[in-house]
């Protein structure tokens, strides 16, 4: 048993990797089923296996569980790995619509919900690469 001093960590606290299974299945089910998320659908290889495998690895050592995605693919520069795919406000949107949906079916714990969506509603905002990005103006003093 964990001491009153000892944090559990988000990974343990949402139910450990069958929860982070679920998530990123219901998030993959609603990319493909949803109207509002066609275009970034689009945007992923027609077999999402090997990115659902990814996602999982990096969202379980994300959220304090095994550290498999770093063991894989080194540092997750996010941004840098996702350069080659336009992403601006609509995928944005988009893609925070599956995630909403896929946390709210799979995270009992609505606080540890809530933590995660917007963390992700502000890793989604920064993953934006289109010219005018607000992110990128900052970063280049603008």
């Amino acid at each position: 048993m964990a001491s009153v001093d000892e944090e559990v960590s988000l990974f343990d606290r949402i139910g450990g990797a069958p929860t982070i299974d679920r998530l990123v299945d219901a998030f993959y089910a609603r990319m493909d089923s949803l109207p509002e998320a066609k275009g970034i659908r689009a945007l992923h290889a027609p077999d999402l296996g090997p990115t659902r495998q990814v996602l999982k690895r990096y969202l379980g050592e994300w959220t304090g569980g095994p550290k498999l995605y770093s063991a894989e693919k080194g540092h997750p520069r996010l941004r840098q790995r996702h350069l080659h795919i336009p992403i601006g406000e609509a995928e944005r949107d988009a893609w925070l619509l599956c995630m909403r949906g896929a946390l709210d079916e799979t995270i009992a714990d609505s606080q540890a919900r809530e933590t995660l969506y917007d963390a992700f509603a502000g890793l989604a905002d920064w993953m934006r690469n289109l010219p005018g990005n607000a992110h990128d103006a900052r970063r280049h003093g603008r």
